[in-house]
């Protein structure tokens, strides 16, 4: 096992990645961009974790937290242009999205003080 999959926000962030990205698989076709742009953003999340683990400075580390932090912002405007299009509900989605943006947010504070 790699150090990352131990990390909580590693955990969190790809479960909610498979869960959605199996939602957006039932979005109508003319809604194919704005899946893609959800699946892009919330498979980013553990992807940008995971590769960060594997740089040899803490530097491109916390820049990939940084990046996954993004991502997780960014998930929060696609949520709720999906829910006004009802192609699902933000609310049962975004309280994960915050959980793991205060994670990161977190462990980027702690990775710039060390």
């Amino acid at each position: 096992m790699f150090v990352f999959e131990n990390l909580i926000v590693y955990q969190k962030s790809l479960k909610l990645s498979i869960e959605l990205t199996k939602n957006a698989e039932t979005f109508p076709y003319k809604y194919s961009r704005i899946r893609d742009q959800l699946i892009g953003a919330v498979i980013s999340i553990p992807l940008n974790i995971a590769e960060g683990h594997g740089r040899y400075s803490n530097k491109e580390r916390l820049q990939f937290l940084k990046i996954a932090r993004g991502s997780a912002f960014e998930m929060v405007p696609i949520l709720a242009i999906c829910s006004e299009l009802s192609l699902l509900d933000k609310n049962t989605w975004i309280d994960r999205v915050e959980e793991i943006c205060k994670i990161l947010n977190a462990l980027i504070n702690k990775k710039q003080i060390a």
